[in-house]
């Protein structure tokens, strides 16, 4: 397995909401990137702060010890891993392919069998806390893996992270992003809903957002998306029809294992309003959207 130094050429793939300013950080803390996204003007800035475009995730694993993926779906996730031009088309001994697209257990665990056959490893870390924390360094990291290969890349995790868990073996930080989501979905039916019935009892939205953000209901979407909803910025931290593709593979998952939750099916059945509106783009806080239209509430 390699030995991390700053000398090392670290490559990503993926500069999307999140991926752009998690690689930033990297590249702010002396490490040498490597760059790829599907649509090359996303990561303009990046290569105009120094970093090496590539053509392909194959041309990155050809450059790179270190690879670092964050793209939207499963079905990305399985291009980018095993299509023609794929990661796995140049992997060798001693590489680490850092997974950080929120997908599917199964998935994690077939990349790390295939990277293993070649004599490298992988990890699936998945992050929390949206464009705020990975602009801050503040994401929550759950990790699964080998953990000598995590111990080896917990420098480049602690620059993005402040809250890194290892899980346990391949696909366990996946199924403990599901946990994250699955609790957030709940949480953001009541943060709506308390606003809204804010706003009917003719309180001022803010006030209450400031006393009930001490207390009890105190979370991070209260602290961080009601402020959103309040000055009606529904521009996206996290796009609503990510969650939603993160909420359906709980729900696959929940149906492997004989597992029942309405509530999250509920949510589910919600952002599914919630993109029917033309709102899928709009960040996950656009959940308000829907449910003042159901609530029939026309004159915020």
């Amino acid at each position: 397995m390699i030995t991390l130094t700053k000398g090392t050429k670290i490559g990503w793939i993926g500069t999307g909401v999140m991926g752009a300013s998690m690689s930033k950080r990297l590249m702010d803390e002396g490490y040498e990137l490597c760059v790829y996204n599907r649509t090359q003007s996303k990561a303009d800035d990046l290569v105009a702060a120094g970093a090496q475009w590539c053509n392909s995730p194959k041309e990155i694993a050809e450059l790179c010890d270190v690879v670092f993926t964050i793209v939207g779906y499963p079905n990305d996730v399985e291009e980018v891993y095993f299509g023609d031009n794929g990661i796995l088309q140049e992997c060798r001994d001693g590489m680490i392919l850092i997974d950080m697209t929120t997908t599917k257990p199964s998935l994690a665990v077939r990349i790390h069998e295939a990277a293993v056959a070649n004599q490298a490893t992988s990890i699936d870390a998945p992050v929390s806390g949206g464009d705020v924390g990975a602009k801050n360094g503040k994401l929550s990291i759950m990790v699964g893996g080998t953990e000598t290969a995590v111990d080896t890349i917990m420098p480049l995790l602690n620059i993005m992270g402040a809250n890194i868990v290892y899980e346990g073996k391949a696909g366990s930080g996946q199924h403990t992003k599901m946990c994250n989501q699955i609790t957030i979905a709940g949480t953001m039916i009541g943060v709506c809903e308390s606003l809204l019935y804010a706003h009917k009892a003719g309180l001022d939205p803010t006030t209450v957002l400031k006393a009930i953000s001490g207390g009890a209901a105190g979370c991070w979407t209260l602290n961080n998306l009601a402020p959103r909803i309040i000055d009606r910025d529904f521009e996206p931290g996290f796009y609503v029809e990510h969650f939603i593709k993160d909420m359906e593979i709980a729900l696959d998952e929940c149906r492997s294992m004989n597992l029942s939750l309405p509530g999250l099916s509920l949510v589910h059945q919600l952002y599914k309003a919630v993109e029917a509106q033309g709102y899928g783009r709009k960040g996950t806080q656009a959940l308000s959207l829907a449910l003042e239209t159901l609530s029939n509430i026309n004159d915020r």
